[in-house]
C-alpha cells in the first residue's frame, strides 16, 4: 500500500481506498494529508479504471478533525481575511472535494468523527460507522463557529433542530444514534466494518459508473433547486447519459432478459 502524506491509498479491482494513518493522533489531519486527500479524489474522477471509493482510517479514531499544532503564527499579524481564506482554502476544499468527486464515495467511520473529521463522513455519498464509531460537533467546546460545511450538510441530513442540538451542545453522537436520525446508511460490528464497506463499494464498482455519476449530481443540486429546474436537470443528464456505453448494455440486457455488464464507459 503507497504511502503518502500519511495518507494510505490502494486500488482493489475498481475500488480506491484512501485511509487516514496518524493513529497516535487520533487522525487529526494535517493541510499535507488534506492536500493528499484531494489529489486523490480528483484523480479518481478522472480514471476510468477507478469506479468507487472508500474513506477510511487507521487505529481508534476516524479524525479527530483540524491537526491545530501546525497552524501557528508565521510571525505576521493577523489581518482581515486570513482566517475565512485559510477555511475557504482548507476545509471547504476538502468537503467540496468529495461532493464533486465524479464517483461513489463511501465512508467506513471506524471510530470518532469529530468537527471536519465529522463533516469528511457525512459529506460522502454513503456512510457506514462501527457500533464504537461516534460523531461530535466539536467547534463550540473551542469557542468556534463550524466550518467545513458543517452548517450546509447537516441540515440537509436531519433538519435544523437536531443539527442546532448538536451544534450548540456539542455532545458525542453514538453510532446507533447517528443511524436512527439519518447520519449514517448502517452501523455495524467494528470487525465488519472493513467487509461491509467492500462489499458496498465492490457493487458500486460492477454499476453504471456514469449513470451514478450523474444521479449523485441531480441529488446534490436538487437541494437548491426549483422543480423546473429540477426536472431540466434530469432530463439533460438522462440525454447525457444515454450516450453511454453502459446505458446501451443495461437496455439491452433488459431486452435479452440477462444481467448486465456494466464497464463504467
Amino acid at each position: 500500500m503507497p504511502v503518502s502524506g500519511d495518507v494510505l491509498h490502494r486500488a482493489e479491482g475498481g475500488v480506491r481506498w484512501i485511509t487516514l494513518n496518524r493513529p497516535e493522533a487520533m487522525n487529526a489531519v494535517t493541510p499535507d494529508q488534506r492536500e493528499r486527500i484531494i489529489e486523490l479524489l480528483d484523480a479518481a474522477s478522472a480514471d476510468p479504471e477507478v469506479r468507487a471509493v472508500v474513506i477510511t482510517a487507521t487505529g481508534k479514531g476516524f479524525c479527530a478533525g483540524a491537526d491545530l499544532r501546525g497552524t501557528a503564527q508565521t510571525g505576521r499579524e493577523r489581518v482581515a481575511g486570513d482566517v475565512a481564506r485559510t477555511i475557504r482554502l482548507g476545509a471547504q476544499r476538502l468537503i467540496g472535494a468529495v461532493l464533486d468527486c465524479e464517483k461513489p464515495v463511501i465512508a467506513a467511520v471506524n471510530g470518532t468523527a469529530a468537527g471536519i473529521g465529522a463533516h469528511l463522513a457525512l459529506a460522502c455519498d454513503l456512510v457506514l460507522a462501527a457500533e464504537t464509531a461516534k460523531f461530535i460537533e466539536v467547534f463550540v467546546r473551542r469557542g468556534l463557529v463550524p466550518d467545513g460545511g458543517g452548517a450546509y450538510l447537516l441540515p440537509r441530513l436531519i433538519g435544523p433542530q437536531r443539527t442546532k442540538e448538536l451544534m450548540f451542545f456539542g455532545d458525542a453522537l453514538p453510532a446507533a444514534e447517528a443511524e436512527r436520525i439519518g447520519l449514517v446508511n448502517r452501523v455495524v460490528a467494528a470487525e465488519d466494518l472493513e467487509k461491509t464497506a467492500r462489499e458496498w463499494a465492490d457493487r458500486l464498482a460492477t454499476g453504471p459508473t456514469r449513470a451514478l455519476a450523474l444521479t449523485k449530481q441531480l441529488v446534490n443540486a436538487s437541494l437548491e433547486s426549483d422543480l423546473a429546474t429540477a426536472f431540466a436537470a434530469e432530463a439533460a443528464a438522462q440525454e447525457i447519459n444515454m450516450t453511454t456505453r453502459d446505458a446501451n448494455e443495461g437496455v439491452a440486457s433488459f431486452v435479452e432478459r440477462r444481467t448486465p455488464r456494466y464497464r463504467g464507459l
